[in-house]
Parts: structure tokens; C-alpha cells; sequence
């Protein structure tokens, strides 16, 4: 019997996928679970609007997250560390910090879609990818910037 699936089905096929199964596979299993539809004249014609609104939606999804990552790519942000004397940073610049810096540019993003392997503990300026979408990425200049530890601790507290 020729069969459309209509979920996932392990070991037999995926959503929307035309397969032909035992008859008594598609009456005593799929057709009860409501796991597929008999691939009629008019379920096929039905399939095929279905897979076109889908790619349809699918194409503005990857133009939007394109353009987003677009934006991403012209934007630059400032970050400020706190060093010693010698130069030895007190802290570091970590992807929730980054991740803050771009809510406030308007580009609100999770922490975990800032991809640093580890945090940030040198001025100067790094390359930042942050995942747009499922499989693009931007990269984001981030000019670190180094603020004394004396400028810092005489610095009246915000609050």
C-alpha cells in the first residue's frame, strides 16, 4: 500500500515522504497513531502545495537570518577591562557580557549563540562569532579596551 507520512517514523521514513508498506503495517499501526494518510490522487496534490508553502516559508526564514547576518557583520562594539599596573587583567570578557553589549545594540541574542572558546583577557580588538541561525554565523568586532584598576576603583559607583 502506498502511504504518506505525516510524522517521523523511526526505521521507516520522514514527514511527507511517499513509501510503499504492508497493508497490515498501514491499518494496524500508522493509520491508528494518525502517523500517515493512503497516497491518494488528491493527498498527493495536497503534499505538493504543502511542500511549496514550506519551501516558501523556509526561503524568507534564510533571507531574514541572511540579512541578519549581514547587520551583524558591520556592527562593532566596545568593551571595557579592568587591568593592573602590570598589565594583568582583572576579570575577563565573557560571551553573557558580549551577548549584553548586543541587546544594547539592538541585535538581542542568547548568551549560549556567542561562540567564544574562551573568555576574553587581552585588550585589543577580536573577532567574535555569534550563530544567527541554525547554520550561519556572524562575526562581530570587539574592541577591548584598557581601563586601569585606579581609574576603575575612583570611578563614583552607579546606582
Amino acid at each position: 500500500m502506498k502511504v504518506i507520512l505525516l510524522d517521523d517514523v523511526e526505521r521507516v521514513g520522514n514527514r511527507g515522504e511517499v513509501l510503499n508498506v504492508s497493508d497490515g503495517y498501514a491499518r494496524n499501526f500508522l493509520f491508528p497513531r494518525h502517523q500517515a494518510v493512503e497516497a491518494t490522487p488528491n493527498q498527493l496534490k495536497r503534499l505538493e502545495s504543502t511542500r511549496s508553502q514550506i519551501a516558501l516559508r523556509q526561503s524568507r526564514k534564510a533571507k531574514k537570518v541572511a540579512d541578519r547576518a549581514a547587520a551583524l557583520e558591520q556592527l562593532s562594539l566596545k568593551a571595557e577591562l579592568r587591568v593592573g599596573a602590570e598589565g594583568k587583567a582583572f576579570g575577563a570578557i565573557t560571551n553573557a557580557e558580549i551577548a549584553e553589549l548586543l541587546t544594547k545594540a539592538e541585535f538581542p541574542v542568547d548568551k549560549h549563540d556567542v561562540l567564544l572558546t574562551e573568555p576574553i583577557k587581552e585588550p585589543g580588538v577580536h573577532d567574535v562569532s555569534v550563530r544567527v541561525g541554525p547554520e550561519a554565523k556572524a562575526t562581530v568586532k570587539l574592541w577591548v579596551v584598557a581601563l586601569p584598576l585606579e581609574t576603575a576603583a575612583s570611578e563614583p559607583a552607579a546606582g
